[in-house]
């Protein structure tokens, strides 16, 4: 009877918001973009014919792969290809029908021997290049299309890898629909299929320290992704991967708690008054039974549970009207709430398509099949898997840029908190000290053991946008392990559950 309402009350809020025209599908799918920005050019995902201009020839074990210059990329110095160090390509991934994923690899500027750092966005369903080109990648994108060294590129710290995927995300493709993802064990698998294969192209790196990154749903996607590639490790299956630790920047993890968070959040910073406050809480409840019953009764219940829980967060929206909900600081402008056509622009050119080696291939940024394929697995708490990680000693960072609504701080920091492991009290009762950068004080750190929660100040969703410098340091101290840097209590991270 509780599911039968549950499901009820899913169909009928659902229809409420439609008439309303409310957009309950947030994170960069939100309010089918692609009438404005040409986000999906041709189909909503890549499902490529036999009959179209794609080389199928490549298969088992080979990495189609090239070293590649972008024609629009100005180097001073004159750099060759060679001396850059940056490939692009695709392997096919075993486990799949016939699916392609594609990726970029970009050697570290500082010395061979830094770690590997492979980069997911969210979405779900977002390419990988838009934190390539707007976040922490080598280059960004002038305004006449050309591309400019990134002076805090994560590459200075890391041999850096951006992966497209889920399947039919970005340039990654397949011939057969049925490797469409709808869950986080299809997903992790296709990923550390893709890491074997690459690692078995570049056997110099694969003794290096490993690092999982990325930010959003990617809150879904990493802690997945890291048990896969341990429990592979433990297993001695395939080739060794060093994995050391894994960061989650602005997640979805448990959401269970952060949505929760979200009335709270929205009136700690004053997006709602006090009375709108006392209505969507009573949205509360009925949400967390419904996550409840997604973590036992299947998909039915998860797609419920998502259109209540979205309740909360849709109701949020229309009270904050043009604010970003990305960064709060901010109008949204056009429905992404940033304008990522340059990116198009740029990929689509013919020059940049035949460096890379794509042919023909649409270059999906957000594909709308792939997020809502994983609707289902939306509402799914994926910390459940994170303790036994940290007990084997794998690293784990989450940070959030403070001024992020949509997986703002405080959930982040709630769930963190809430996590059932061995140091859980020592976790909680460890000293919060300034995460200090030149002198200035970038963020708010808390650690014990192979956790660390930082909140990042004056960013938002995406951090290493905003606060790219201390972005980069983050990052080098952490694969260093000296994240931890002052021993003073500027401030308490956690409110009041």
């Amino acid at each position: 009877m509780e599911k039968l309402i549950v499901v009820v009350t899913a169909l009928f809020i659902l229809f409420s918001f439609a008439s309303a025209k409310f957009s309950i599908f947030n994170e960069f799918g939100a309010d089918n973009p692609s009438k404005e920005l040409n986000l999906f050019p041709k189909n909503p995902i890549n499902i490529i014919n036999s009959s179209d201009n794609v080389d199928f020839s490549q298969s088992g074990q080979e990495l189609v792969e090239k070293r590649f210059k972008f024609p629009n990329f100005y180097d001073p110095k004159g750099a060759s290809v060679e001396e850059l160090g940056h490939h692009a390509g695709y392997y096919q991934i075993q486990r799949s029908h016939n699916a392609r994923m594609f990726y970029f690899f970009f050697e570290s500027r500082n010395r061979k021997e830094d770690p590997v750092v492979i980069w997911l966005t969210g979405g779900p369903g977002c390419s990988s290049e838009l934190a390539l080109f707007y976040e922490n990648g080598p280059f960004k994108i002038a305004n006449n299309l050309s591309l400019v060294w990134n002076e805090y590129g994560w590459d200075q710290a890391a041999n850096l890898i951006f992966v497209d995927q889920p399947i039919g995300t970005g340039f990654s493709y397949s011939t057969d629909r049925r490797d469409i993802r709808r869950d986080e064990s299809g997903i992790s698998n296709d990923l550390y299929d893709f890491l074997q294969a690459f690692f078995t192209e570049h056997p110099d790196f694969s003794k290096n320290d490993f690092y999982i990154t990325g930010e959003s749903y990617a809150g879904h996607y990493i802690p997945a992704f890291a048990a896969c590639v341990h429990r592979g490790n433990k297993a001695k299956k395939g080739i060794h991967i060093n994995l050391k630790g894994f960061a989650i920047g602005n997640g979805l993890t448990d959401p269970a708690v952060q949505y929760k968070a979200y009335p709270d959040y929205a009136l700690e910073m004053g997006l709602i008054k006090k009375s709108s406050y006392n209505v969507i809480t009573k949205m509360v409840p009925l949400c967390e039974t419904a996550v409840k019953l997604c973590g036992t009764k299947g998909t039915v219940s998860c797609m419920a549970s998502y259109l209540l829980c979205n309740t909360i967060f849709a109701s949020i929206k229309l009270q904050i009207g043009g604010t970003n909900y990305y960064d709060i600081r901010k109008k949204c402008e056009g429905p992404l709430c940033y304008d990522f056509s340059n990116m198009e622009k740029l990929l689509n050119q013919q020059s940049v398509r035949t460096a890379l080696g794509v042919g023909d291939i649409d270059f999906q940024s957000c594909s709308t099949t792939v997020h809502q394929a994983l609707l289902v697995d939306w509402m799914r708490n994926l910390e459940v898997g994170i303790p036994a990680l940290l007990e084997d000693g794998i690293q784990l960072l989450v940070y959030a840029g403070e001024y992020d609504l949509i997986c703002n701080w405080l959930g982040n920091s709630r769930w963190v908190h809430a996590m059932k492991w061995s140091c859980q009290q020592d976790f909680e009762t460890s000293a919060e000290v300034p995460f200090e950068v030149d002198g200035y004080e970038a963020g708010i750190l808390k650690s014990h053991g192979p956790l660390s929660f930082l909140k990042v100040h004056d960013a938002g969703h995406m951090v290493p946008m905003d606060q790219p410098k201390a972005a980069l340091e983050m990052l080098r101290r952490w694969t260093q392990g000296s994240l931890l840097s002052s021993t003073s209590l500027p401030e308490i991270l956690v409110a009041s559950q």
